[in-house]
């Protein structure tokens, strides 16, 4: 369990990115889904947790595949490597494609307030096609950049249980998860600092690939 400050600090966050995100709405956003957040246990034990958190996606935030995306006025732009997974009319993995969640890690790791507030540094996200029929653990990034790999991860959690975690989790916190939404399960790599005029290829074993670009 978390200890009493970081349990005081993640509800405070939550019903501030809830409050964001419900202001998202209301100016025309429309809800995609879901993200996981600090699935490192390094990451977690350092904000005192004992688990992941969750923020949110909006269509608002959704490039396509090969987009080239404007980071100059961004702080420290990165991206992870993820699977997104589909949720099934009764709650289920119903697809799972690959993803890459493009982030700012603008702010100092060391108050979990801020950082949820701030949605977990999320500023977009990639998404692939849906493959039908994957084994998600024969899911393997390899992200190469020019020439050189500079990036390699696996699945670390059962899509099926990232589904479960996320509809507790945000049930806890009086939100709820819904059928056809979409969850990015957490990097299969660190955050992979970019910078403006480089270029990503990202592969994703049985997955497929995906690419995303950078400028000014």
């Amino acid at each position: 369990m978390p200890d009493q400050d970081s349990s005081a600090a993640l509800s405070r966050g939550m019903r501030l990115l809830l409050a964001r995100r419900s202001a998202e709405v209301a100016a025309g956003a429309v809800p995609v889904g879901w993200k996981i957040g600090f699935n490192s246990p390094a990451v977690q034990q350092h904000f005192g947790l004992s688990e992941a958190v969750v923020g949110y996606l909006m269509d608002t935030g959704v490039r396509p595949d090969g987009a080239t995306v404007a980071v100059g006025g961004w702080t420290a732009p990165a991206v992870e490597a993820e699977v997104a997974i589909r949720v099934g009319d009764r709650g289920e993995v119903a697809g799972l494609a690959p993803a890459l969640e493009l982030v700012d890690l603008d702010l100092p790791f060391d108050d979990l307030e801020p950082i949820l507030a701030g949605n977990v540094f999320q500023r977009g996200v990639v998404f692939g096609e849906e493959v039908p029929g994957v084994d998600p653990w024969a899911t393997r990034v390899a992200v190469t950049r020019g020439d050189a790999t500079v990036a390699e991860g696996g699945l670390t959690e059962d899509p099926a249980a990232t589904v479960a975690f996320v509809r507790a989790f945000l049930a806890a916190h009086g939100s709820a998860l819904v059928p056809g939404q979409r969850i990015i399960a957490g990097s299969m790599i660190p955050p992979l600092a970019v910078a403006p005029g480089e270029t990503l290829h990202v592969g994703f074993g049985p997955l497929g690939e995906l690419g995303v670009g950078f400028a000014t």
